[in-house]
C-alpha cells in the first residue's frame, strides 16, 4: 500500500524536534556520500521566472530514495507546489505520496534555522527578515526552537505582507518592526535571513554591522542573487553542497570559486570546522537544497504515519503480476 500525506496529515506527523534530529543527522551523513546531489530543472515559459525540478534522493542510512517534482511559480500562492514519492530502496515500491510545498518549506527552513543558529552570534536575540513569505517563517519558527527570541526586523518589497507576518508574531509574543528596505534591516541586526525571488543583490558589505551572519535562502537557482560578489568574497561563506554552490547558487551566480567556501555546513555541524575565527567576522550560509533533505523528512513522515495510523492508504495496482517494460 502507498500512504498519502497532505499538508494536514503532515502537520500532524511532524515536529521541529524530529526534524532537526533527521536534519543534523543527514548533515553528516552527506559529507561522506560518494555521490554528488542532482537537479534537473526546466523553465516554464507559461510562467516568468516559473521553473520545474526533478531532484532525486538518497541518504546513507535510510533504506528508501525519493523522487521530487517541484514547481516554482513567483507571483502564484502557494509558489511552490508538486509532489514527493517515497520509494522503497531494495526494490522501488511507491511507500508513500507527500505534499511537496508543506517538505520543501520545512526541509528549507529548519536547515537555514539550524545554520543561523550555529553560525550567528550567543548573544543575539533579535532577527532581521528580508522576504516575508513561508519559507523566513518557517526559518522563524525554527529559531524559536534553538534559541530565546525578543525582536524580529522585517521588510518586503509588499509591505502588506511584511505587516501580516509582524503580527502574527506579535501574537506570539514578540517584538516586530516593519522597515522600509533591507539596509535598514541590516543596519539593525546581527543575525539576517533573506529569503526571496532577486535577481540583483540586496545587501552590499557596507550595508552590514561587524559580526554579522546572513542566511541567504534566495540565491538557489543561476542568476538569483540577494548579496553581492564584494560581500560574499569578504565574509566566511558557508554551503551545503560545493558542486551545487558553483553550478545553481550564489558562488556561481557571482563569479566567485569554490574556494571563496570556508566550509560545508555538515562541517560545523560535526565540528570539524568552526563557525567563525573571529567575533567581527561576517558569515554568510547561502544554501541551494538538497534532496536528501526531501528523504530525511519524508522518511521522519513516513514512519510517524505507521507508527500512529495516519494517512490514507491507496494501492495502485490491486491486481498487478510480472513486470512490465520501462
Amino acid at each position: 500500500m502507498t500512504v498519502l500525506l497532505g499538508t494536514a496529515e503532515l502537520q500532524q506527523l511532524l515536529t521541529p524536534q524530529a526534524s532537526f534530529r533527521a536534519l543534523r543527522q543527514g548533515f553528516v551523513s552527506a559529507l561522506h556520500a560518494q555521490a554528488s546531489p542532482q537537479r534537473v530543472r526546466q523553465s516554464l515559459p507559461s510562467s516568468p521566472g516559473g521553473i520545474a525540478v526533478l531532484l532525486p534522493g538518497l541518504l546513507t542510512g535510510i533504506p528508501a530514495y525519493t523522487v521530487k517534482v517541484n514547481a516554482k511559480f513567483p507571483d502564484a500562492s502557494p509558489a511552490i507546489t508538486g509532489i514527493v514519492c517515497l520509494h522503497d530502496l531494495t526494490n522501488g515500491r511507491l511507500l508513500a505520496l507527500l505534499d511537496s510545498a508543506f517538505v520543501t518549506a520545512w526541509r528549507t527552513g529548519l536547515s537555514a534555522a539550524l545554520a543561523t543558529d550555529l553560525l550567528s552570534s550567543a548573544g543575539t536575540h533579535t532577527v532581521g527578515i528580508i522576504g516575508a513569505g513561508s519559507q523566513a517563517d518557517m526559518t522563524l519558527r525554527g529559531l524559536t526552537q534553538l534559541r530565546t527570541l525578543k525582536r524580529v526586523v522585517i521588510h518586503d518589497v509588499d509591505g502588506g505582507r511584511a505587516h501580516r507576518m509582524a503580527e502574527l508574531w506579535q501574537q506570539a509574543g514578540l517584538e516586530c518592526q516593519v522597515v522600509g528596505s533591507a539596509r535598514e534591516v541590516a543596519r539593525d541586526c546581527d543575525s539576517i535571513v533573506t529569503a526571496t525571488w532577486s535577481r540583483r543583490p540586496l545587501l552590499r558589505l557596507p550595508d552590514l554591522r561587524p559580526g554579522s551572519h546572513i542566511t541567504s535562502l534566495g540565491a538557489d537557482e543561476p542568476g538569483k542573487a540577494e548579496l553581492d560578489a564584494q560581500l560574499l568574497q569578504h565574509a566566511r561563506v558557508i554551503v551545503d553542497d560545493l558542486d551545487l554552490a558553483m553550478t545553481s547558487g550564489a558562488l556561481g551566480t557571482a563569479g566567485l570559486q569554490r574556494g571563496d567556501a570556508a566550509a560545508l555546513l555538515g562541517q560545523i555541524i560535526d565540528g570539524t570546522v568552526p563557525a567563525r575565527t573571529d567575533a567581527e567576522q561576517v558569515t554568510v550560509y547561502t544554501p541551494v537544497g538538497l534532496p536528501w533533505q526531501d528523504l530525511a523528512l519524508s522518511w521522519a513522515a513516513y514512519q510517524a504515519a505507521l507508527h500512529h495510523g495516519v494517512g490514507v492508504d491507496f494501492q495502485f495496482h490491486p491486481h498487478s503480476k510480472g513486470e512490465g517494460s520501462v
